[in-house]
C-alpha cells in the first residue's frame, strides 16, 4: 500500500522568465483542468521546482499544452535532500505504478527512441551568483511533457505580418490568455484591440475572437507603418491577415471601429473572457468620442456636424467603464484580464479598481522603469449584474486616484525628466 499522498504527484520545472506571472498562470490552468499545489508558499519564489497533485497523466499533459511559464513536467517517484533520502523515498513508491520494474531497471536501454525518459534533477535555487555546494533537494521522476515555450518564438512580433507601436509581446499574450482560462469554443473580446495580438493568443487555444478600437486606421490597417524602413502599411496589413498567418482565420469573428466608453451592445452576457491592454497615454493616446457640448469653455469649437468630436478619456473613467462593461457582458465565471499602469512611489493595493460583481484573482507587477510599472489584473465574475452595480465606483476612493487624463502620463515623464537631469549632473561632475 502506498503512503498517503504519494500517488498523482508531479514535479513542475519552471522557466526563469516571467517570474511574476508563473504562479497565477499555473493556478488558473489547474482550476481549468484539475489539480492543486503541494509545495509550500515559500517554494514558489525560491525554487524552480514545484510539486503538484494532478488526478491523471492526461491532465498533466493538458496543462503542459497550455503553459508558457513551465519548461517540463515529471511524474515524481521520489525526492530528498540528499542521495540517501532520495533512495529511501524511491523505495516507498509502489511497484505497480512504475512504468518498468523497480530500480535498478532491467529493461533494455534505447537512447535513440526511448519509450520512457527518467531524470534526476537537483535544485540549487534561483540565484546564479550564490550557488550552494550541495543541492537543496534532489528529485527523480519520469518525464511526461514539455511546456509551450516555443510559442514565444514562433509567434514573435518580429515575424508578424501586421504590428503597431504597442503590439503585445507574444509571451505575455499567451500568459494573459491562460490567466483568462481561455478554452476551445470560448468567445473572447478585446475592447482596445489595437493590432490584435491578444486575439491571436486566444485563437491559438481554440477561442473565437472579436475586438473593437476607436482608431479607424488601425482597425482597417491604413496609415503609417510601424516597421523600420517602411513608410506606409501594405494592402493586406490587418488583424484578419495576422490570424491567417498562423492558420487561425476560422476563429476570427470581426473587429469594429467603436468607442469603449459607449459600447454598442444590447444587454446580455456574451463573452467568456475579456482580455485587453487599455491605452495609458504614453505611446498611444487615450481618446473617446463626444459632442461639441462637451468641449471645455475657452477652446474654439468646430461648426456642428455629424462627425463626432475626439475628447480625452480619463483613466479613472476608462477603468470604470471597463469593469462595468465586463460585469454586464461576461458569463458567470468569466474572466477579465487587463493591464493597470501605476506610478510606483504612490502605489497601494487599494488603487486596484473593484466592482461588486468581480472578484480579484491575481495582481502581478511588471516593472517599466525605476518609478513606473504596470500590473496584470485578473478578475472573475462571481455575481450577476444589477442596475445598482453600475455606480458602485462612487462608493470607493479607488477611482479618485486615477482622476485626470494625464495623471499617469505626467508622473511618467516627470520621472524621466528627473532621471535625465540626474545623469547630466553626474556626467558634468
Amino acid at each position: 500500500m502506498a503512503p498517503p499522498g504519494i500517488l498523482n504527484r508531479y514535479l513542475l520545472l519552471m522557466a526563469q522568465e516571467h517570474l511574476e506571472f508563473r504562479l497565477p498562470e499555473i493556478k488558473s490552468l489547474l482550476s481549468l483542468f484539475g489539480g492543486q499545489f503541494i509545495s509550500s508558499q515559500e517554494t514558489y519564489g525560491k525554487s524552480p521546482f514545484w510539486i503538484l497533485s494532478i488526478p491523471s497523466e492526461d491532465i498533466a499533459r493538458n496543462l503542459m499544452k497550455r503553459t508558457v511559464c513551465a519548461k517540463s513536467i515529471f511524474e515524481l517517484w521520489g525526492h530528498g535532500k540528499c542521495p540517501e533520502e532520495l533512495y529511501s523515498s524511491l523505495k516507498n513508491y509502489p511497484v505497480e505504478k512504475m512504468a518498468l520494474e523497480f530500480l535498478p531497471f532491467e529493461g533494455k536501454v534505447n537512447l535513440k527512441k526511448p519509450q520512457h525518459v527518467f531524470s534526476i534533477l537537483e535544485d540549487y535555487g534561483l540565484d546564479p551568483n550564490h550557488i550552494p555546494e550541495n543541492p537543496h533537494n534532489i528529485y527523480f521522476g519520469r518525464w511526461i511533457a514539455d511546456g509551450q515555450r516555443e510559442l514565444i518564438e514562433s509567434y514573435s512580433v518580429k515575424k508578424r505580418h501586421f504590428i503597431g507601436n504597442t503590439s503585445m509581446d507574444a509571451g505575455l499574450s499567451f500568459i494573459m490568455a491562460n490567466h483568462g482560462k481561455v478554452k476551445k469554443n470560448d468567445i473572447v473580446f478585446d475592447p482596445f484591440v489595437g493590432t490584435g495580438g491578444l486575439l491571436i493568443a486566444s485563437a491559438h487555444f481554440g477561442a473565437y475572437v472579436y475586438g473593437t478600437d476607436i482608431d479607424y486606421n488601425t482597425v482597417h490597417g491604413l496609415g503609417k507603418a510601424s516597421r523600420k524602413n517602411q513608410k506606409w502599411r501594405g494592402p493586406d496589413e490587418n488583424i484578419r491577415a495576422n490570424l491567417r498567418q498562423y492558420g487561425l482565420e476560422k476563429y476570427y469573428l470581426d473587429v469594429l471601429v467603436s468607442d469603449a466608453s459607449k459600447p454598442s451592445w444590447r444587454k446580455g452576457t456574451y463573452f467568456d473572457a475579456i482580455i485587453t491592454d487599455p491605452p495609458y497615454g504614453i505611446r498611444e493616446s487615450t481618446r473617446r468620442t463626444g459632442s461639441q457640448k462637451e468641449i471645455p469653455k475657452g477652446i474654439e469649437k468646430c461648426p456642428e456636424s455629424h462627425v463626432p468630436v475626439s475628447l480625452s478619456y480619463h483613466l479613472s473613467d476608462m477603468f470604470f467603464d471597463l469593469l462595468n462593461f465586463s460585469a454586464e457582458t461576461l458569463v458567470l465565471g468569466g474572466r477579465l484580464v487587463y493591464w493597470l499602469p501605476v506610478y510606483t512611489p504612490e502605489y497601494t493595493e487599494e488603487m486596484v479598481p473593484w466592482h461588486p460583481c468581480l472578484k480579484l484573482i491575481s495582481n502581478c507587477e511588471q516593472k517599466l522603469s525605476s518609478h513606473t510599472s504596470r500590473r496584470l489584473i485578473t478578475m472573475e465574475k462571481v455575481k450577476e449584474f444589477e442596475n445598482r452595480d453600475q455606480y458602485s465606483h462612487l462608493l470607493s476612493d479607488h477611482f479618485l486616484l486615477y482622476q485626470g487624463h494625464n495623471s499617469f502620463r505626467e508622473k511618467y515623464f516627470s520621472g524621466v525628466t528627473k532621471r535625465i537631469a540626474k545623469e547630466e549632473k553626474s556626467s558634468q561632475e
